[in-house]
């Protein structure tokens, strides 16, 4: 009995030293705020940005061994893939294929992701909202054919 404790105390020691690690949280400067209306935005920085752009809030968990390993994985792919911080600087074709994005993945209930309105129940788009979204994204060009990936 006295081994299994041993164990125990050993992956929590594991854990807290690992959870030291340092990750880069900092959050660069926006180059542009993203063109759209008001209530558009309020939803995008409530539902998107800790993900998709640099004005990431890390909680405190996101500092916790392997939660933080996570974390920062989801917001490097998320700021990958679509970055509102860069948004603006993105050629018009480029734009008008994250808009064709945003569309598909609002639309099949993949963004946000599940895991993350777990924790942030704020982030879940309504119904109301998720329709404002799809308008804004298809009338600034999410109903287009043209791509230039």
């Amino acid at each position: 009995m006295k081994l299994i404790y041993k164990i125990i105390i050993f992956i929590i020691a594991t854990f807290v030293i690992l959870s030291f690690i340092p990750f880069d949280r900092t959050n660069k400067l926006s180059e542009a705020e993203i063109i759209a209306p008001e209530e558009v935005k309020l939803i995008l920085k409530r539902s998107c940005y800790d993900c998709h752009s640099y004005e990431t809030k890390h909680p405190f968990y996101s500092y916790v061994f392997p939660v933080s390993i996570l974390i920062n994985h989801h917001i490097s792919e998320g700021r990958e893939e679509l970055n509102f911080s860069e948004f603006e600087s993105l050629t018009l074709n480029k734009q008008s294929s994250k808009f064709r994005s945003i569309v598909e993945q609002i639309e099949e209930n993949e963004m946000p992701l599940f895991g993350y309105t777990l924790l942030h129940r704020d982030a879940i788009l309504s119904p109301e909202e998720k329709e404002t979204l799809i308008t804004w994204a298809k009338s600034r060009g999410g109903d287009s054919e043209d791509d230039d990936n």
